[in-house]
Formats: structure tokens, sequence, C-alpha cells
């Protein structure tokens, strides 16, 4: 094994090979960067070039453009609230926030640092502990899976001023998640008669349409607003300092950043989850621990270094029940998966004791993507950032239109998703104003799938049982996932409890009652 693992060091550090990777993950990053086109369908457009390559220099290609695509998301999430892969969706959530703030530069190093971070911890989780933290998967069953989307609908507490509000708009979430044909009972749902409509709404159309085409509506209907952003940009630019403050103000952080990075890589472990849910539990859990939790939403740094952190840690984990089980953690897994096979390579103890140089040379690939995103992404997102606020608001309005249609339509390559993708954002655009938050929306629309999914093969597993639903509650794993569903419904009542007492002791007095 350390014979192994040291000629896979001396062949990644190949000046053939470095480049191999900086080129893979430039090329990630700048897919993911497109809403639409996420890290999936990446992998795929690049699976027919490694039928030419030996299976290392594939591997290496495929993992490098994977991290790269991940981290890559976070641009257009910060830049113009449109979230380049699903796994960014909690990023937007005070990305944007601080881009009207004129502070999407320190945005664009704090998800770089993150990235970095998580992407690192996700790879030495897989290389140190792959072969214990597979077990976890065997043990999880529709049950847990069942619970583990409850606990994500928790967030939606955190999400809106109003719980019932929240509440209404992760119901509609919910709601349009169960369009199409169902997933256990194969059912038709919803489809008003339209066949196009039996494969559902797909996430990256909900996702473009609720977070995108309201902020183009808001450029279009009050482009003062983005101009005042434009100002304050310019001015912290000119007073310098920026890279540095950030890099401080985060670094001072680190148990945010380790806490979201162990989120991303055991979620990611867990197949079917990966940084969909990964980064909106790590958001969660930075914003419930928070002593600066009333500012998440707002343009709270510590907001878009949970998800990122988390969701390319979700890299490394992911993988893990993937070279250890053959069981993919994300649906880009299933893809790499693919090109293990294609070219003979069967994933399990074998693959790290026959095909140890591989193995540790793909794992040290993602490794060094990730210390490369660094320094590439420092210069390719701030020079984005730059050109993006640079741009007349009447250019970058349309130039977002054309982009989300593209994006749209690339997911099926069907008109129909254009319509639904519009007809979302005007929705979400009116829901916005009576105070139904859109994340919140997406939420039920990421989770309804998992919770349904899970509850239908859970009643199905437990048939031979007088009571099936008890088996939702007998489950040692589930219960562990129920007490954290407790304490995330209670938590913010206690928070904004113990915010409002605060409040009132530093209330003065009225006039009577104030001493002479």
């Amino acid at each position: 094994m350390p014979a192994d693992l040291s000629q896979a060091l001396a062949d990644i550090l190949a000046p053939s090979m470095l480049l191999l990777v900086l080129a893979g993950a430039v090329a990630g990053m700048a897919l993911g960067a497109a809403p639409g086109l996420s890290a999936t369908v990446g992998l795929a457009l690049l699976l027919p070039i490694t039928f030419t390559m030996d299976p290392t220099t594939g591997l290496v290609l495929m993992g490098a453009f994977y991290m790269g695509a991940i981290y890559g998301g976070a641009f257009t999430a910060i830049l113009v609230n449109a979230p380049g892969t699903p796994s960014s969706i909690a990023t937007s959530f005070d990305g944007f926030p601080m881009t009207q703030q004129g502070r999407s530069e320190a945005a664009i190093i704090g998800v770089t640092v993150a990235s970095v971070v998580g992407g690192l911890i996700g790879v030495v989780g897989l290389a140190t502990l792959a072969p214990l933290l597979a077990e976890v998967v065997l043990a999880f069953g529709p049950q847990e899976y069942f619970w583990l989307g409850i606990f994500g609908l928790t967030m939606i507490a955190s999400l809106a001023d109003s719980m019932v509000k929240g509440l209404a708009a992760g119901a509609l979430g919910l709601l349009i998640s169960t369009i199409g044909i169902s997933p256990v009972g194969g059912e038709v749902r919803f489809t008003f008669g339209m066949t196009d409509m039996q494969g559902g709404v797909p996430l990256i159309v909900a996702l473009i349409g609720l977070f995108t085409v309201p902020t183009i509506a808001d450029m279009v209907l009050d482009p003062e607003a983005r101009s005042a952003a434009m100002a304050k940009e310019a001015e912290r630019r000119e007073r310098g300092g920026v890279l540095r403050d950030t890099l401080r103000t985060v670094l001072s952080r680190p148990v945010n950043l380790v806490r979201s990075s162990v989120i991303g890589t055991l979620v990611g472990i867990l197949p079917g989850a990966g940084g969909n849910v990964a980064n909106l539990i790590a958001y969660n859990e930075a914003k419930r621990t928070s002593p600066r939790r009333r500012n998440f939403g707002k343009g709270e740094i510590e907001g878009v270094v949970a998800p990122e952190a988390a969701n390319n840690a979700v890299v490394g984990g992911g993988l893990i029940p993937l070279l250890t089980l053959g069981i993919p953690g994300a649906p880009p897994d299933a893809i790499i998966y693919g090109v293990l096979l294609l070219h003979g390579l069967r994933p399990g103890n074998e693959l790290f004791s026959e095909q140890g140089v591989l193995t540790f040379t793909f794992i040290l690939a993602l490794a060094v993507a990730a210390i490369l995103m660094g320094p590439v992404g420092l210069v390719a997102g701030r020079g984005l950032q730059r050109a993006v606020v640079r741009t007349p608001t009447h250019y970058l309005a349309a130039g977002i239109a054309v982009l989300t249609i593209v994006g749209a339509y690339a997911v099926r390559n069907n008109p129909l998703d254009v319509v639904l993708m519009i007809l979302l954002g005007l929705a979400g655009f009116g829901l916005r104003k009576v105070g139904l938050p859109p994340p919140a929306i997406v939420l039920g629309v990421v989770l309804g799938p998992i919770i349904e999914t899970g509850l239908g093969q859970g009643l199905l597993a437990a048939t031979d049982q007088a009571n099936p639903w008890m088996s939702f509650f007998t489950r040692p794993i589930s219960i562990g996932i129920i007490v954290l569903v407790v304490i995330g419904l209670l938590w913010p009542v206690y928070t904004r409890s113990k915010d409002r007492r605060s409040q009132d002791g530093a209330r003065p007095r009225s006039g009577s009652e104030v001493a002479p």
C-alpha cells in the first residue's frame, strides 16, 4: 500500500498529469457556472473523450472536472442568483444578497476558500475512512432516507420570517415534486393529459425559474438598485484589502469550515442524497449555531462558506461507496462508475489491492484539483465578478435571460421545460411579494422525491409486520434522525424567543421608570 501511494504521488506530480488536472478543473468550473449544465451533464459530455484514454488518465480528467464543476456553480449563484448546479442552491441565499450590497468579490473569495478546504477534507475521508464509512451505506434503508428528507425540511423554519408562510411555500414545492409518474407505484399524476409532463418538473428547471427569473424581473423593474450596488463594489475595490480581510474572516471561523466539510462527506456517502441535500443541511447547521444567525439570508459570509465547503466535500464522500461497494453516491458518480466498468475495473477491495496505483492516483487527482481551485478560482472568479459588475444592467438582464432559456431547454431538449421555467419564475416573483420565499419552494422540490420514495419503499419493505408504520420509529438510525428533526423544529422557536427577550431587555424604560 505505501509503495502504491508513493508511485501514485509520483504519477500525479508529472507535468503532463498536472496539466490534465488543471485543464479538467478549469473546464469543470466553466461548465458548472452555466445554469442548467450540471456536473452530471458535463461528465456525460466528457465520457466519449475518455474512451480513447487509458484508465488512469480518463479517471484523473473526470475527477478534476467533477471537482471544478461543483465549485463553478457558486459563481452564478452569487453574481446573478442563478445556481449553476443544484449543489449551490444554499449558496445563493446569502451570496446574492452580498452582491446586492456590493460585496460580491468577498463572496467569491469566501466560496473559493471553502471549496478548497471542503474538497481536501472530502478526499482525506475517501483515502482514509473508505472501508469504515462504506458500512454506513448498508445500514441506511428507506426509513432513514425518509427521515433525512424530513430533517432537510426543518430548514424551512429558518428560510421565512413566518413559520406558516415558510411551511406553505415548502408544501407548494412538495406538490410540484409530485407531478409526473410516482417513483414507487407508477401512477401518473397532475400531467393534465400531456405525455411530456410524465417526467415531472426537472429540478434544474424549477431552480432556474424560481431563482433567476425573479432576479431578471428585478433588474428590469429597478435598475437603480443594481447601480447602487456597483458603486459600493467599486468603492470597496478602491480602498483595497478585500482579499486580505475576507481570508482573515473566513479562516478565523474554522469550526464552520470543518463542520460543513464533515457534513458534506457524511451525506455524500448516502446514495441519492449528494450535494443537493448536503449544502442545505450545512447551511442550516451554520445558521443554527452561529452567533450571527440573524444576518443569515441578508449577506452573511458564513452563509456562503458552509454550503460550498459541504458540496465540495461531497465529491470525496460520494466516491466512498462507489470505490468500495460499487454503489454510486450521486448521479455524477454513476458516470465515473461506467468509466471503471468500461476499462474492466471492478469496485471493491480488489480495486485497492490489485489496482492500488490507479486508485490512489485518482484520489490524489481530486486533492490536486481542490488545491488548484484556490489560485485559479481567485483569478477566474474575481475576473468574472468584475466583468459582471461592469456590464450594463440591460445587457446583463438580456444575457441572463438567454442563458436561462438555453439552460432550461438543455435539460431534456424539450420546449415545454422553457415554458415551465417561465411560469414558475412568474409565480415565484408573485409569491415572493406576499412573503412566500422561493428558496423554501425549491427545498420542497429537492426533498419531495427523497421523502416520497423513502415513505413508499419503507412501507413496502415492512409489509410483513403487523403495523408497517412502526418501522419508521423503531430503527436505531431513524430514532437518531428523529431527534435531529425535533431539535431542528424547536431550535428556531427557541432562538427567536431568546432574541425577543434580549431585545426587550435592551429596550429603554419609559420616563416614569428612569431614575433622575
